[in-house]
């Protein structure tokens, strides 16, 4: 019963938030350490990209900061009003973390939707494998595999190469001999994958 109440008075080092700091419990006339992290009254300092530090509470004083704490204290209605838009700070150019290699991405202050944002980088990233720009599936690479073509083969060359996989691997072309039937299973699968694909329309 003892331990019981022990574990739940003092959580354990496990607990969410808990930092072993060494510090006292900076709550008036608290003895207990200061184990959680809550921020300073003066918020962080403007213009910088540093927080200010923190001040240390223990498990009860936390919680009690937590419970009376009011991110919008001091701000205008309009301040509230623009903090609480959908897409409040998605107009800020975050910071790069490296700025070597050149691999920058596309401004998002650019952009009235996050998401087309983030599809402008990832079509930045992917180059182009066939000459007329056409995207290819992983589907449609294994399948150009199995057929033996190029990236760059157009419909035209997809249907004769198909005919002439057919008649090498098909049973009534080849004198009965059924030992190419896997084969021929999977040139059919990928002339399909191939004939419905965006690069061969």
């Amino acid at each position: 019963m003892a331990r019981e109440k022990i574990g739940k008075d003092r959580p354990n080092t496990r607990f969410h938030g808990r930092v072993e700091s060494g510090r006292p419990c900076e709550a008036p006339g608290c003895a207990e350490a200061g184990e959680f992290r809550a921020p300073p009254l003066e918020g962080a300092p403007q213009g910088s990209d540093r927080p200010s530090g923190y001040r240390w509470f223990c498990l009860d004083h936390v919680r009690q900061f937590n419970a009376g704490y009011n991110y919008f204290a001091g701000m205008t209605a309009e301040e509230i009003h623009d903090a609480q838009r959908p897409y409040a700070g998605w107009e800020r150019e975050t910071r790069a973390f490296a700025s070597a290699g050149g691999d920058r991405g596309p401004r998002w202050a650019d952009f009235a939707d996050p998401l087309d944002a983030i599809g402008a980088k990832f079509k930045a990233n992917v180059r182009a494998e066939r000459k007329d720009g056409r995207p290819l599936t992983p589907g449609d690479r294994s399948a150009l595999k199995v057929m033996g073509l190029e990236v760059d083969a157009d419909r035209t060359a997809l249907r004769k190469r198909y005919s002439e996989l057919v008649r090498q691997y098909h049973p009534d072309r080849n004198g009965g001999d059924r030992s190419h039937e896997g084969a021929l299973q999977k040139v059919i699968a990928a002339y399909q994958q191939l004939k419905g694909s965006a690069a061969f329309a």
